[in-house]
Order: C-alpha cells, then sequence, then structure tokens
C-alpha cells in the first residue's frame, strides 16, 4: 500500500498562530485503489495571528473537501490526535463507529471553532465567562443538545460534549466547515490515546485524510477533561484527563459550583 506525502521541499511562507507552517511539495503520483492524503503540518517558531490569505488553506480545503464528501480525517487536537467527520451526516458517524470498533452506545463529542458556535447546539446553563476561561483548550463541556442537533449523534441520551481545542488548524477547519465536527480519539477503541500521527498508522487506509501536526506531547495522552454542566450551579468530572486541577479551580473557586457525584 502506498500513501500520497505533501512533505516540504518548498516552503511556503504563511504562519499559523501557536506555531505552524505549511511544508508541501507538488502533487506526487498517488495509489488508484487508495485515496488516503497524508498533509503534514510542520512546527515553525511564530507567534502570530492566524491568516486567512496564506497558502496553508491548501490542506484546509482538502480536509474540508473530505469531509463535505462524508468522509473521516486524522487530525491534530491540543491534546491528543483525533478521528473527524461532520456531526450532521449520519453516515459519517456510522463510519468512525466502524473503524474505531466502537460502542454505539459510547458517545461521540462534538467541535466548534468559536464559542458563540456552542450556543447553537447546546443549551449552557453557565456564564459565557465560564466559558471563555476554559475555551479553546483541553476540555470537553457537556451540556443537554439542542434540537438542531443530529439526533443520529449520540441518539442514546440528552446531552452532548463539545469541544474547542487550542489548536489552529482545528479552528479554522470548523470555521470552514460551518458545522461542527464530530470528534473522537484516534486509535481502536480501548487501546491507547494517539500522540503521534505513526502512532494509528494502521487506521490511514480507512480515513480520506491524515494531518500530520507532529508530536504533541506525551503529558497530553489523557486527552481532554470532561466535565459535565449541565445541571446548573454543579459540575460533574466524567473524566479527569490532562487538564483536571486547573478545570477543577475555575470551576469552584471563580464561578462557585459545587461538585455533583451522582449520575444522570
Amino acid at each position: 500500500m502506498k500513501f500520497v506525502f505533501d512533505t516540504g521541499v518548498k516552503l511556503v511562507t504563511s504562519r499559523l498562530s501557536r506555531g505552524f507552517v505549511l511544508l508541501r511539495r507538488p502533487e506526487g503520483k498517488m495509489c488508484n485503489e487508495l485515496k488516503t492524503k497524508v498533509l503534514r503540518l510542520l512546527p515553525a517558531n511564530c507567534n502570530g495571528p492566524l491568516s486567512l490569505k496564506a497558502p496553508h488553506t491548501e490542506i484546509l480545503s482538502r480536509t474540508v473537501q473530505a469531509l463535505k464528501e462524508g468522509q473521516v480525517v486524522g487530525v491534530p487536537t491540543d491534546t491528543i490526535y483525533g478521528l473527524a467527520c461532520l456531526a450532521q451526516n449520519r453516515d459519517a458517524i456510522k463510519k468512525v463507529y466502524d473503524i474505531k470498533g466502537r460502542n454505539q452506545q459510547k458517545p461521540l463529542a462534538i467541535c466548534v471553532g468559536e464559542i458563540p458556535d456552542i450556543y447553537k447546539y447546546c443549551d449552557v446553563k453557565v456564564e459565557k465567562a465560564l466559558l471563555e476561561d476554559l475555551l479553546p483548550g483541553p476540555v470537553t463541556l457537556v451540556f443537554e443538545r439542542a434540537e438542531v442537533l443530529n439526533k443520529d449523534l449520540n441518539p442514546f441520551t440528552k446531552l452532548v460534549g463539545v469541544r474547542i481545542p487550542d489548536h489552529p488548524f482545528m479552528r479554522r477547519l470548523c470555521q470552514m466547515c460551518e458545522e461542527p465536527l464530530a470528534l473522537t480519539s484516534a486509535n481502536i477503541s480501548s487501546q491507547t490515546s494517539t500522540v503521534e500521527v505513526n502512532e494509528f498508522q494502521d487506521l490511514w487506509p480507512k480515513l480520506a485524510v491524515v494531518v500530520d501536526g507532529g508530536p504533541i506531547g506525551d503529558l497530553n495522552r489523557l486527552g481532554s477533561t470532561v466535565v459535565d454542566l449541565s445541571v446548573p450551579s454543579r459540575y460533574r468530572i466524567i473524566r479527569p484527563g490532562c487538564a483536571f486541577s486547573a478545570t477543577v479551580d475555575v470551576l469552584e473557586h471563580k464561578y462557585g459550583l459545587s461538585e455533583d457525584s451522582g449520575g444522570k
């Protein structure tokens, strides 16, 4: 099997915030039987704002196209690598479960680009300032779902987790799709989460695009901290994740929320 890599012998001068530039080379031959594209973002030392005019949009455009076609893609986030598809696409949701071998009673989170997007798909019962303190960041917030959200996404629960990763590529990807992404870890269900793109290489043949954002860091392998905020004035930690202490500190000391140790 062969994969098509865009790896970089030509430096494109445009930069992404938090340190990414796009390196690419002219398109090579692609195996007729395997359509997976591996697109590589390489780190650079830069702290400027995300440019919307730069050639790095080539990778974004290819990824958006694959998503709009109902495909599943592999993407970097601020915590671990993930599998993503359009949350409003029933068939794409099924593909994610099939690729992971995931129990269909286990929910998928959604990923959006901006805090106002959360209000479109969730019934938010906390102050907007709380969202702004935690997002973007390595936290998944769980709320009651809005009617507009695809009923085939987690049909067994009225709740949904929502993420805004602190990662410029993912945020811009959501903005360009103009709808939420369903997001889950890039690994076979029950196996270790992945923080380097090669760690889920066995899944590549099932993905339309794999975006290589480089190593994320082993400290983030726990994934995002998942916290249920669906009950007013209370919180419940569903998964401690990699930002547990900082998240609880914000919830309790700044906003006065009390821990709810009971289930829903």
